[in-house]
């Protein structure tokens, strides 16, 4: 079967920097696969290209068959490529319905209904999305008030509402407690599973990581270093030397897994 997202190559240049350098992997449908690094490895960067923000500065990105490498943001997501950020990106004056629907009628291209009815449109379906998120009994409240594993949640319900094919995620659990970052990656990666939609994400926790990916690959400096089974990543002493210093992390992320 062919690969969801095929990247070939793909490099980015900040004058004499190399951000990312000649990184080629694929991503299988209904796959998680998590790409971990220190601090400055080229992740952001990574995902900034294949979303569009970033030009590359070589290399090709194939959705599907298709290269959309250079591609404007819009396109790419109308494509069947969502994102979810590191910080949270709701509309705080909204309600909780309401920032689904808004995403719902970008996708139905009904942004000119924008006026005093907008209100009615595809509440149904964005009540639905909810439900699949656990955030129906919240429909109602402002995203203002709500605490901030909630408003991970709904960035979730809010990033499924085009139907992707493809789900790119920036620290989905960042800022969240331990507890909650495990519950919010299960619900994550059960809801993905039904819905056959490939993932591609970023995680500086390796209990989740652990926990959720089918693969790894590790970035560092820019090139990629490893790629591999969960038990390949943690037994790699490359990889334990450049990202964790000796793999203290790595066999503390192990027991707590065990306990």
């Amino acid at each position: 079967m062919s690969p969801i997202l095929s990247v070939r190559n793909l490099s980015r240049n900040f004058g004499a920097i190399k951000a990312v350098d000649d990184v080629s992997f694929d991503l299988a449908k209904g796959e998680l696969l998590a790409l971990i690094g220190p601090n400055g490895a080229g992740k952001s960067t990574c995902f900034n290209m294949l979303m569009g923000q970033l030009r590359p500065s070589s290399g090709t990105v194939q959705l599907m068959g298709k290269n959309i490498a250079g591609m404007q943001p819009r396109k790419i997501w109308r494509m069947g490529v969502g994102r979810t950020f590191q910080i949270t990106a709701t509309y705080v004056s909204m309600t909780v319905v309401e920032n689904v629907q808004m995403a719902l009628i970008s996708h139905h291209r009904r942004l000119y209904s924008l006026t005093s009815f907008a209100h009615k449109l595809y509440r149904d379906k964005a009540l639905a999305l909810l439900e699949t998120v656990g955030m129906a009994d919240q429909a109602d409240r402002h995203c203002a008030v709500l605490a901030y594993g909630d408003l991970k949640r709904l960035e979730l319900a809010v990033a499924l509402a085009h139907d992707p094919v493809l789900l790119l995620m920036d620290e989905p659990t960042a800022g969240m407690a331990p507890r909650e970052r495990i519950a919010l990656m299960q619900l994550t990666a059960d809801i993905l599973a039904q819905r056959g939609i490939s993932v591609l994400f970023t995680e500086h926790d390796m209990d989740v990581v652990f926990a959720h990916s089918h693969r790894i690959m590790v970035l560092n400096r820019g090139q990629l270093i490893a790629e591999g089974t969960v038990d390949e990543i943690r037994n790699n002493r490359q990889v334990q030397e450049v990202y964790l210093g000796g793999g203290t992390l790595f066999k503390a992320a192990e027991d707590d897994a065990h306990a």
